[in-house]
């Protein structure tokens, strides 16, 4: 089968878009551990903690998404349907964490249970179902065609 799709923003051959992924990854997921944390203990610094993550987490993944989004238009002509279901996932994890930082921004329990935790849990569920979609396109789409 030949390969469709080409990334075009590239540091030493290597996608940015791949290079930015893991950051908010980690943030999003230090969130959700921040949160299950906070709703244990009640410590109002661990939704301090959380608060940022999911600010330097939207950060880099506005980032990643920006030259994803370059990638997936420049990239190649054909842009298969996992592709968009990838890039709808991101889009809606990225919606859901600002939706999940303006929960953060209350005071009190109430910034952290019920409501950002659930928000926290859902987003890492669904960076978890585009995490595997980005990775089968990758492995099927993305590269040279080979002789």
């Amino acid at each position: 089968m030949a390969r469709i799709f080409q990334p075009t923003v590239r540091i030493a051959r290597v996608p940015l878009h791949a290079m930015l992924v893991p950051f908010p990854i980690a943030c999003f997921t230090g969130a959700m551990i921040t949160d299950i944390v906070h709703s244990r203990t009640g410590v109002m610094q661990w939704s301090n903690f959380s608060a940022w993550l999911l600010a330097f987490g939207l950060l880099f993944g506005v980032l990643a998404g920006l030259f994803g989004l370059i990638d997936f238009l420049l990239g190649g002509r054909a842009r298969p349907r996992i592709g968009w279901f990838h890039l709808l996932g991101n889009a809606a994890i990225l919606l859901l964490a600002l939706l999940n930082s303006f929960v953060h921004a209350r005071d009190g329990w109430t910034s952290v249970v019920p409501t950002g935790l659930t928000l926290s849990v859902i987003t890492v569920l669904l960076l978890v179902v585009t995490g595997f979609l980005g990775h089968r396109m990758t492995y099927a789409y993305v590269g040279r065609e080979r002789p």
